[in-house]
């Protein structure tokens, strides 16, 4: 298999969170260079060499601290890595008042604009629950009776149905959407989990999403599946600009965004409202949940998959 090495460039003290965060979004192993580490050694070595290259001690002095890990060159690698170019600047929310730097991403030995586009050699028609299929629109593909076709092109933003944390909340919409269904998707990236909702029935769907680009893709694919006049689309954090309320709430994002959403969601539901969350790895499940008990909410059901978890809740009655 193929890998691709990619580089998250931020501070010392940015380079904590950023691990965090990549761990958050599966990423189980990366390497950190620490630029406080790069100055401490031209101060402790420095006295010890006879001469040091003038180049080298200017490249060691401004080198930038950064967090490096490796993606499989895939489908898989490909949408992980397109989750987290989206969701890597609403860091700078969660930890405000902390010099995270640039949070630039680069990757070796590929070109970014090729991996928006690298992808569609592993992308095909995925059929996702009872009924579902997502199909890429490039791709020719005959329903069968009963399924529902929901047509993709999402470019760079995250959402295309073959990552577990967005099969496993289209798993758990397919159940709760009726033809009354009023519908908020927070961090819509594609817009895949409104547009699913719409298909499957939904009066409206609202998706917001802190990534511009995720908002036009996402009204993009609304327009491919003939729902882009039922769809509202908003960029804005989580749900500073969202107001109303919602049968079905859903939030597939990560741990800790989810927790802190935890504190104002049920604001957005109704009694009977049902709220869906993913991206969340299993390591953190239990702390998830007990922050949205806590918030009111009790649980319905979780599925997993290869190290990803759903859960669906209400609230507590």
């Amino acid at each position: 298999m193929d890998w691709k090495e990619i580089s998250i460039y931020t501070t010392t003290q940015g380079v904590d969170i950023v691990s965090g965060f990549l761990i958050a979004h599966g990423i189980r192993g990366m390497t950190i260079e620490d630029a406080a580490d790069f100055n401490d050694f031209l101060e402790s070595t420095e006295i010890h060499w006879d001469y040091i290259e003038e180049s080298l001690v200017d490249e060691l002095k401004n080198k930038e601290s950064n967090v490096k890990f490796y993606l499989p060159d895939n489908l898989q690698g490909i949408e992980q890595f397109n989750e987290i170019k989206a969701s890597i600047e609403g860091q700078r929310a969660l930890y405000e008042g902390i010099d995270l730097g640039r949070l630039a991403i680069e990757t070796t030995n590929v070109n970014e604009e090729d991996w928006s586009t690298a992808w569609k050699k592993y992308y095909h028609p995925t059929k996702i629950g009872k009924k579902l299929v997502v199909v890429p629109c490039w791709e020719e593909y005959t329903l069968a009776d009963g399924e529902v076709r929901v047509t993709l092109d999402p470019g760079m933003a995250f959402g295309t149905g073959t990552h577990e944390t967005t099969r496993l909340c289209m798993q758990l919409l397919e159940d709760c959407i009726t033809d009354g269904t009023d519908m908020l998707d927070i961090g819509t990236g594609s817009g895949i989990l409104a547009i699913t909702a719409l298909l499957l029935g939904s009066k409206t769907a609202v998706g917001v999403d802190i990534d511009e680009l995720s908002v036009k893709v996402a009204q993009e694919n609304a327009d491919l599946n003939d729902v882009g006049d039922k769809i509202e689309l908003v960029c804005g954090d989580l749900t500073e600009k969202i107001s109303g309320k919602y049968h079905v709430v859903c939030a597939n994002i990560v741990a800790d965004v989810i927790i802190r959403l935890s504190t104002d969601v049920t604001q957005f539901m109704y009694d009977d409202s049902i709220l869906l969350v993913s991206g969340i790895i299993e390591e953190r499940s239990d702390e998830v949940t007990d922050a949205l008990i806590n918030a009111g909410l009790k649980v319905e059901n979780s599925i997993t998959e290869n190290g990803w978890v759903a859960i669906k809740l209400s609230l507590k009655k």
